[in-house]
């Protein structure tokens, strides 16, 4: 039953930025440096559009017939890490139907405080993010490379928790006198 499965699909925000930024500071230039927190954002919304054109398809329509849910985007590590950035920005900034927000407490309170949300900031900001992305390849940032990086480490991260949480049981159950 297709109704019973519910998904989302996981975008680490602020890595991208991170990452890219560190390049566009190395880099120094005026044109460097007025890049800077934006890629996540861009990355970020190109996502959203192909999640648009997946759930927009006559494939998902077909799925949808059989009562299938959509899997949300789900926008995580939020929280800023460049001070220099409104501590809201990846809240304010990505605001979409259908996504999810697993911001940290600290960028929750922040919000509640005094974010800015104010509907949709997502959609209509597509040929933007694509701009900024080209303007950092122009640069000579691949940001394919950066990505890949990005996706290389989160998964090793990712193994090493699940090897630590694997480790943590089988002891606990060792200790228990029961095998694993």
């Amino acid at each position: 039953d297709l109704s019973e499965i519910h998904s989302v699909a996981s975008f680490f925000v602020s890595r991208v930025d991170s990452e890219i930024d560190k390049r566009l500071t190395a880099l120094g230039t005026d044109e460097a440096l007025a890049l800077k927190g934006r890629a996540a954002l861009a990355n970020a919304r190109l996502a959203y559009e192909a999640y648009e054109e997946v759930f927009g398809s006559g494939r998902w329509q077909a799925l949808a017939g059989d009562r299938a849910n959509k899997q949300r985007p789900l926008w995580a590590s939020t929280g800023v890490k460049d001070p220099a950035y409104k501590d809201t920005l990846y809240v304010d900034e990505l605001v979409a139907p259908g996504t999810v927000n697993t911001m940290p407490e600290a960028t929750l309170r922040a919000t509640a405080d005094h974010g800015e949300v104010t509907g949709d900031t997502v959609t209509g900001g597509y040929e933007r993010a694509r701009a900024d992305l080209a303007a950092v390849e122009r640069l000579g940032i691949s940001y394919d490379e950066v990505v890949q990086q990005l996706e290389d480490e989160g998964v090793a991260k990712f193994e090493t928790a699940w090897q630590e949480l694997l480790d943590a049981v089988t002891e606990s159950l060792q200790n228990k006198g029961v095998e694993a």
